[in-house]
């Protein structure tokens, strides 16, 4: 059984990580070199750790700090694939979903209801009625359900269940279940699972060049962010798992073949829970002239989104303009009975999905893997890239671009991650049977005690541990009392937290999640981390000033009209540290 003490993501820790990566010689190289710390890559990791392979993984920001922590987040099936008649595709995905729910991460996955307004009363009520119908039988096959089977709600039952529904507009709707998750805590938590299984794990590592031997690919030079020493990690072989800067990565290895990804825009905003009258835990999914909009619960606001835009400018500097805004605005207010405004806005966040594109030139079919969604390809002999897909397939991509990678080398160690739980899955039960004796323990509501078990799972033992330690740490932040000072301390000791953007972005949500989006509780929180990270007066002065200068350049890229405009804003903040 691995030792769960081996996937905290200490300070001390990140410096062993680092040794161990320095020592993959070319006598003695690691196994796999995973570049990118997106799901993608952190699922590769996991993969190849749990076969018993002796791997790597680097990022040169933080965990998730691009596409993997801007999503809707959702594990969902894909309904609207279905309208593609890919029925392989929602049939894997779904797969994958119920198995997140019912096996592998409970305690980061959990079901959530949504309602399917219809404005046709009968092309709408058959149309998307036998699409649900077809979506829910493809998880009753062979296997029992993880969630509810659907239903069809007449009009009045439809405002029961959803009250913030325009009735004038939807004649009914219909009802059914996918699940929801935190991506960026997904992911955290995906890499210390590989750490736990011994992968040698480091953020703020940058890959600068890639090791030759001859034409292969023997691994690369990387480049420690905090020290500025650069050195060689030596690998038998190399995923790439770097999603919009694949191409980025391909022209660096000097790659004569490749990947094609394009870079999609899509925003989100937050808006207040009371702001959208619903029964508890349940969103709204409806149909718009592109794609999809949700309006999904989360906490105490609601996520809307999202658009679906191409993105020319600096990956670093996505951000979201007044258009866009006014975009997710004018859909939600198609289909709500009063009307959300700017006003109404708390927070906004912006991601790039990484779009596939056909193979360019030099592949052939012995070098490349393709499926509709994510295509695995070797891009120079020993380095393999995979790019495309969504997060519900991220284990099932994984599988692949390791099995892909190891075909000529360990073709027979199969992954085991179908079996493996997520670290915080085991126990879990246990714990949620004794929330209530947790709340009375310390003081905390049902809200809180739930929140916490979702957050960490079986963790949330080692988080109420500091608790005990030190009482103090049970006080909620001032500026954000939705999270505990004994949060902020665990994200520096045990997930790997290196900088101030870190706890506000990933580790808490709070740049979205309050309307100042974080800067009000910067100073306590910088207290925090400073204390354990070491910080003088200055530094933690400096990470206060460099968040608060990111944070005004992104709402002053809100006020602009132009993707170029919202990119020069948020230029000028996109080496905050912590910050893609």
């Amino acid at each position: 059984m691995p030792d769960q003490q081996r996937s905290a993501l200490t300070p001390e820790g990140r410096a062993t990580h680092l040794d161990r990566l320095r020592g993959a010689t070319a006598d003695s190289p690691l196994d796999v070199l995973v570049v990118g710390g997106g799901v993608n890559g952190a699922g590769a990791a996991f993969d190849a750790a749990t076969r018993g392979l002796s791997v790597g993984l680097v990022e040169s920001h933080d965990w998730a700090s691009g596409t993997s922590s801007r999503s809707s987040k959702l594990m969902h099936g894909g309904l609207r694939y279905l309208q593609m008649l890919d029925f392989k595709l929602v049939a894997e995905a779904l797969r994958e979903r119920d198995l997140l729910l019912e096996h592998t991460a409970p305690h980061l996955v959990r079901p959530i209801k949504f309602v399917f307004p219809f404005f046709k009363k009968v092309i709408d009520r058959g149309f998307i009625g036998s699409g649900v119908m077809l979506y829910d039988a493809m998880q009753s096959v062979g296997r029992k359900r993880a969630v509810p089977f659907h239903r069809h709600l007449l009009h009045q039952k439809m405002l029961e269940v959803f009250p913030a529904l325009d009735g004038e507009k939807a004649v009914g709707a219909l009802e059914y279940y996918d699940a929801q998750m935190d991506d960026a805590r997904f992911v955290m938590m995906l890499v210390r699972s590989a750490a736990q299984h011994d992968a040698a794990v480091a953020n703020y590592t940058t890959v600068i060049d890639y090791l030759h031997e001859g034409e292969r690919v023997i691994g690369a030079r990387v480049r420690d962010e905090e020290s500025g020493e650069e050195f060689d990690v030596h690998a038998r072989t190399t995923i790439l798992a770097g999603g919009v800067w694949t191409q980025e990565q391909q022209e660096l290895a000097g790659a004569g073949a490749g990947l094609e990804v394009l870079a999609s825009k899509g925003i989100h905003i937050s808006v207040a829970r009371d702001r959208i009258p619903a029964v508890p835990d349940t969103g709204i999914i409806t149909q718009t002239e592109k794609s999809v909009l949700f309006i999904i619960p989360w906490d105490e606001y609601w996520v809307i989104g999202t658009t679906d835009t191409p993105w020319t400018q600096d990956p670093r500097a996505v951000g979201a303009t007044s258009d866009d805004i006014d975009y997710v605005l004018e859909h939600a207010n198609a289909v709500l009975k009063d009307d959300l405004t700017r006003e109404d806005v708390i927070g906004v966040y912006s991601g790039l999905r990484p779009l596939l594109q056909p193979v360019k030139k030099g592949g052939d079919k012995g070098s490349t893997k393709v499926s509709r969604e994510h295509t695995v390809m070797e891009v120079e002999p020993g380095l393999s890239a995979i790019a495309g897909g969504k997060y519900t397939t991220y284990r099932v991509m994984a599988e692949d671009v390791v099995d892909f990678a190891l075909r000529d080398l360990e073709p027979e160690r199969p992954s085991l991650t179908r079996s493996i739980p997520v670290i915080g899955a085991q126990g879990y039960g246990a714990l949620v049977r004794d929330k209530a004796e947790i709340g009375r323990r310390h003081g905390f509501d049902d809200v809180r005690v739930d929140r916490l078990l979702f957050r960490y799972g079986s963790l949330l033992s080692d988080v109420l541990s500091l608790i005990d330690a030190d009482p103090s740490l049970a006080t909620p932040l001032e500026h954000a009392p939705r999270y505990l000072r004994a949060e902020v301390v665990y994200a520096v000791r045990a997930e790997g937290a290196r900088h101030l953007a870190d706890v506000l972005e990933r580790r808490t949500r709070l740049d979205y999640e309050v309307r100042d989006r974080g800067v009000a509780a910067a100073d306590e929180i910088a207290a925090l981390v400073g204390a354990e990270l070491g910080w003088d007066e200055a530094t933690r002065e400096g990470e206060v000033s460099t968040y608060r200068e990111y944070i005004a350049a992104r709402l002053a890229g809100e006020t602009t009209r132009s993707d170029d405009e919202a990119a020069a804003r948020i230029a000028t903040a996109a080496e905050v540290p912590g910050r893609r």
